[in-house]
């Protein structure tokens, strides 16, 4: 997500690290880099030069505390004003509660109910979706069909045109113990029709939360509409949809933060499940290379893999003394969809030699050869499977012919193996350095990916 300001920022932190020493010419450069990635991704001006003049000020006045380098402080700083251009993190409850959804026309309203329901349900929740937008064609039939994929079951009323009388007949049943999600109609514009259908919703759910809808796309506007429906109904959060594919996310992001009204969760991607929770500092410590081990312990709970057991293999995969019988069993859980992109926004990949190039069309065309590999590897024994090294000549005939496949195949794998085994050699580089500065940085990376704000079940 956000590859060009991602890309822009690595080079700077890698400036930073290959400088022998840090002084005024040095730092003023550093500023312009920073200003310059920020202006990049669409973040408004006068935003990129507060954080930069920030960086400035504290990179010239402030002492590193004993034991950390100057390069590592000047990062920390980058990391903290960067971390903070965003705002703050809002807790969510893992409870019960009321969710109002409000947004104009093509922003992903209905498609963001989907995912927020699946992401409370694949917190342990029982929730219900509310389809109460009766203004857009298709929009009922589209939350019922997403309901169904879910098997979560979808309150609506055939022929009803009122989405009040939705509402208050959803609410004379016992929904206590469901987390409600209410899709609601939208507009080209927030004009009056609007603004009073919802005024007369919010009345009527009495909502915990009130979440709008914003598409990345829309850059530094999204600071103007989350403005306006803060004064019209007051959101208590927003969600920001398309963010793996715009250009424009750094400006949607900063410009909410901006208005006060936190970001609560963010899109990354067409599945139902590509819905995350936004904490900016674990944001920007992914976007930094830094990587982000609460996403991984995450991503091992999604998988239903042993948290220490998880923590062992990634302490494996990153020292690279890894063998075929390691990766079989790593690609076998994470070739499901989406899973792949999410190892590797979670890694710490500063300095990495090509992780720059790992896009979607790389991660489709590694799903692609993951499925194709396990063929493969199904073909050889426990000893060549613990032992790569032995595979040659008449192994790699015997290979091809048990999987199908040609010699050459078998031959990419093992290359495509050893080279994956170097680049976790070259994390075994930055790993010192990475963990140094997550320790100054704070525990706030690895604190809980909701906050407090819930009944305890987190």
């Amino acid at each position: 997500m956000l590859d060009t300001l991602a890309e822009s920022l690595k080079d700077v932190f890698k400036k930073i690290t290959k400088s022998s020493s840090i002084d005024k010419d040095t730092v003023e450069e550093l500023v312009r880099d920073i200003q310059r990635a920020l202006l990049k991704a669409d973040v408004k001006v006068q935003i990129a030069l507060d954080v930069s003049r920030r960086v400035k000020e504290r990179a010239l006045n402030e002492k590193p505390p004993p034991g950390m380098s100057i390069q590592n402080f000047i990062l920390k700083i980058v990391y903290e004003e960067l971390a903070s251009m965003l705002g703050k993190p809002k807790d969510i409850r893992l409870s019960p509660q009321k969710i109002m959804l409000v947004g104009l026309y093509g922003h992903g309203k209905t498609t963001t109910a989907g995912k927020l329901a699946r992401f409370f349900q694949r917190k342990g929740l029982s929730v219900y979706l509310v389809a109460c937008d009766t203004h857009r064609p298709g929009a009922v039939e589209q939350l019922e069909q997403i309901g169904d994929q879910l098997s979560i079951p979808v309150f609506s009323l055939k022929g009803e045109n009122d989405p009040v009388k939705i509402v208050g007949n959803y609410l004379k049943r016992d929904i206590s113990k469901y987390v409600s999600i209410f899709d609601t109609s939208g507009r080209h514009s927030l004009n009056e029709d609007l603004i009073e259908e919802m005024k007369k919703l919010k009345e009527l759910i009495n909502p915990d939360e009130i979440f709008l809808i914003v598409d990345a796309t829309i850059g530094q506007q999204a600071e103007k509409q989350a403005m306006a429906f803060k004064e019209a109904i007051g959101i208590t959060g927003v969600i920001i949809t398309k963010l793996d594919g715009s250009a424009k996310g750094g400006g949607a992001l900063s410009a909410v933060a901006a208005t006060g009204a936190p970001v609560v969760f963010i899109g990354v991607g067409e599945h139902l499940d590509d819905l995350e929770y936004f904490d900016p500092k674990r944001f920007i410590a992914r976007i930094l290379g830094l990587g982000d081990m609460k996403a991984l312990m995450e991503i091992s709970k999604e998988l239903n893999m042993d948290e220490e057991e998880t923590e062992k293999t990634v302490e494996k995969m990153m020292s690279g003394k890894i063998n075929l019988k390691d990766m079989y069993d790593i690609w076998e859980q994470i070739s499901r969809p989406g899973i792949l992109q999410k190892l590797f926004n979670s890694l710490p990949m500063m300095n990495i030699p090509g992780s720059d190039k790992i896009n979607k069309d790389f991660m489709d065309q590694s799903v692609e050869k993951i499925r194709k590999y396990r063929i493969i590897l199904d073909s050889m024994t426990n000893e060549e499977l613990e032992n790569p090294d032995i595979i040659k000549g008449s192994r790699i005939s015997r290979i091809a012919r048990g999987a199908g496949v040609s010699e050459e195949e078998v031959r990419i794998l093992l290359k495509d193996f050893n080279n994956m085994v170097k680049m976790m050699k070259g994390m075994k580089g930055n790993r010192k350095m990475i963990k140094m500065l997550r320790k100054q940085m704070g525990k706030e990376l690895n604190e809980d990916d909701i906050g407090s704000g819930n009944d305890g079940n987190n």
